[in-house]
């Protein structure tokens, strides 16, 4: 029992960090192209599509390496640990781009929110749209996107270990 722990943890790390480069590598390429601040739809499919094919690979892996047994427990530990790792990854590209290479990122996806705003709501007025733009200040620390982007990740990772688990999953006759 000892050693599927220890393999749990290898997997957990070797495809979170694979999870966590591939998400940075996400990000460099919408900063290059500079669709960071307004990304498009296939950004985030991508994004979700990494995810799963992280914790699908890895759950795989683990039950492999386990005589083909995984619990539902198992895959919950598996999906959330990889998709933990893969967001502290992540959270540490989000800070350098938003501290380092693009310090003055809070004001410039301000301007593309109050842009959005104006766009989308035209009947807003100056007062209504200074309002909501407060409101947005209030969630928009790089801190607190942090936190946000971890718990999504978080979530997205318990869903899908879910899903995968509960497709994948083989008790082992001897545990009781």
């Amino acid at each position: 029992m000892e050693n599927s722990k220890a393999n749990s943890k290898s997997v957990i790390l070797n495809y979170g960090v694979l999870l966590g480069i591939l998400s940075v590598v996400l990000g460099v390429i919408m900063y290059v192209t500079n669709a960071y601040l307004n990304p498009s739809w296939v950004y985030g499919t991508i994004g979700f599509i990494m995810i799963v094919v992280a914790i699908v690979l890895g759950i795989k892996a683990y039950k492999s390496q386990n005589n083909n047994y995984l619990s539902l427990k198992e895959a919950f530990k598996l999906g959330l640990g990889i998709a933990l790792i893969g967001a502290l990854i992540s959270v540490v590209w989000q800070l350098i781009l938003m501290n380092v290479l693009e310090p003055d990122y809070m004001s410039q996806m301000a301007d593309v929110q109050r842009t959005q705003m104006t766009e989308n709501f035209p009947n807003m007025s100056e007062s209504q749209i200074n309002d909501a733009m407060e409101m947005n200040a209030k969630f928009s620390s790089p801190w607190i996107i942090a936190a946000f982007a971890i718990i999504g990740n978080l979530f997205f990772g318990f869903i899908i270990a879910l899903i995968a688990g509960l497709i994948m999953k083989n008790k082992n006759p001897q545990d009781v």
